[in-house]
């Protein structure tokens, strides 16, 4: 049995929560946010048979998508550096971070 943890944009989660239900694979969704851009995340707990990991992962991969996305860097209060950090840059965002775990137990009560 593994343990998967899946970080997806919410643009992305919608669509990859329908996949789980058609497929009868049972996730437990979390609101989660992202540290470097502050933007909403959805993180999936899934545990499932050994033999299912690698359909869910190419679920996941099929509906996850990166995306380009600007941003403003912090401000920087250092004068001796460039100033044009302020200015916004393009980041890509998106995709999806997937941890598979091995799990020794599994109790339902």
């Amino acid at each position: 049995m593994k343990l998967l943890i899946a970080i997806v944009q919410d643009k992305d989660a919608n669509r990859l929560s329908n996949q789980f239900i058609d497929h009868d694979i049972r996730a437990t969704r979390l609101s989660t946010t992202g540290g470097f851009l502050k933007s909403g995340n959805t993180t999936f707990m899934i545990g499932l048979e050994d033999e299912r990991v690698d359909e869910v992962l190419n679920m996941i991969k099929e509906a996850s998508h990166t995306r380009q996305q600007f941003m403003t860097p912090p401000v920087n209060l250092d004068a001796q550096l460039d100033s044009t950090s302020a200015y916004p840059v393009e980041v890509q965002v998106g995709g999806a971070t997937v941890f598979v775990m091995p799990v020794e137990q599994f109790h339902q009560f």
